[in-house]
């Protein structure tokens, strides 16, 4: 009880103090995120709902980079005695297996292994980290000096879903603050968001309808700079009208993609190439494929924790919009993990072929089967880690495995730090 208290008062004075800082579940104000006033009300008594989990509940002035200071260009060697130990945990898990993990709970001791960390997987919606980190880029390009109207125009520019956003599976949350009344369904081409809220879609719940339209939104900033703040929905179709096919395939892969080669990310490492819906893909030719790799996702982690990200302020947001204030699932969701602020992202693509006597399920497919996690875990005992975890186990759902194993990696960081 005393711990609600002690955050309480954090929580209140963070407000009366400076109630433009940012988010997580404080982050309304600064954001326009309906999804976090939700939250926010949920924690002082407004609305009844189930809590979050401890972990979930840090104040955004507690998120912070934890390698700023640290030399970037010093991604580190194999440390034999954690390698020693991961290497036990797989004796029993399917050869798909692929990992990265780095502890930097001593950032001038910083300790790393991994297993197929070069082995290429379809990163499903993990994929979406290449589109948030383009959005950043572009924002940079509009506005390379000020980060605050990179906020504003994220904040404060509506747009409509259109055909981009379908179909989709993942429902978005449609939280009205006159009724508290919350809504969960799929979108239709009429929603209006904020930038800012179809980012945050993307990434709390994955949405994939919102992916495409945050990436159609990269497009146009790359194209119309400056002018993107008063583009009306009517010039963004010309230009995608007009514009030959080529071109615009070509632009979609170069926004999201070289931004990350200038981060040290290599092609074979991670790259997307495909819109994450019918009408994005039908409106803009895939090209090239997507693929992930454990190793290129630490790389992103890495570059994030050290601000490389465009800069310091970039890579802290994006930090704070992975903070799991949203239902954890697969890796994220072992409850060993319940008092540790966690940061995640998690994909999934799987698909079946006729086999006798096989009858395929959800995340079960036989032909492929990818389930991929990326989590930073930061414990209240001062310990910080990263895990980029990838599987293609056919015909079975990985979840609890994948689960399990967040919880024995949990085990053997904290035995590690006694």
């Amino acid at each position: 009880m005393k711990y609600y208290f002690r955050l309480l008062f954090i929580l209140v004075a963070f407000f009366l103090v400076n109630a433009v800082n940012a988010y997580p579940i404080d982050g309304f104000l600064r954001t326009g995120i309906k999804r976090l006033l939700r939250l926010e009300r949920i924690f002082k008594g407004e609305i009844k709902d189930k809590p979050l989990v401890k972990g979930a509940m840090l104040p955004s002035d507690s998120i912070r980079l934890n390698l700023s200071k640290h030399n970037f260009y010093a991604f580190p060697k194999i440390d034999q005695d954690l390698q020693k130990e991961i290497n036990r945990l797989f004796p029993n898990l399917d050869e798909s297996y692929s990992i990265a993990i780095m502890n930097y709970s001593d950032s001038e001791n910083i300790q790393y292994a991994e297993r197929q960390a070069t082995r290429g997987f379809q990163p499903g919606s993990v994929g979406k980290l290449a589109v948030a980190t383009g959005l950043f880029c572009a924002l940079e390009d509009i506005y390379p000096y000020d980060f605050e109207k990179r906020v504003g125009l994220l904040k404060n520019k509506k747009i409509r879903a259109g055909y981009w956003a379908i179909p989709n599976i993942h429902t978005v949350p449609f939280f009205n603050p006159e009724t508290n009344k919350l809504e969960k369904r799929l979108l239709v081409e009429n929603d209006v968001f904020s930038l800012y809220e179809w980012l945050d879609h993307m990434l709390s719940v994955s949405s994939n309808g919102a992916a495409s339209v945050v990436w159609r939104e990269v497009m146009l900033m790359n194209a119309f700079g400056e002018e993107y703040a008063n583009l009306t929905e009517a010039q963004a179709e010309e230009y995608f009208k007009v514009t030959p096919r080529k071109e615009l395939s070509d632009q979609a892969v170069s926004v999201i993609n070289e931004p990350l080669r200038e981060i040290g990310i290599e092609e074979d490492e991670f790259r997307v190439g495909t819109f994450f819906t019918r009408g994005g893909s039908n409106k803009i030719t895939p090209q090239g494929g997507s693929i992930g790799s454990p190793r290129g996702l630490m790389k992103w982690i890495w570059a994030m924790e050290h601000g490389q990200i465009v800069d310091k302020e970039s890579s802290l947001e994006l930090k704070k919009l992975m903070y799991m204030t949203d239902r954890r699932i697969r890796y994220a969701s072992n409850k060993k993990l319940d008092e540790s602020a966690v940061y995640f992202k998690s994909g999934s693509l799987y698909s079946c072929q006729p086999e006798p006597g096989y009858e395929c399920g959800k995340y079960k497919g036989n032909a492929k089967n990818f389930m991929n996690s990326l989590a930073i875990v930061e414990t209240p005992n001062g310990q910080k880690y990263a895990v980029a975890l990838m599987t293609n186990v056919l015909r079975k759902n990985s979840n609890a495995d994948h689960s399990a194993l967040g919880g024995k990696i949990q085990d053997l960081i904290t035995q590690r730090s006694q």
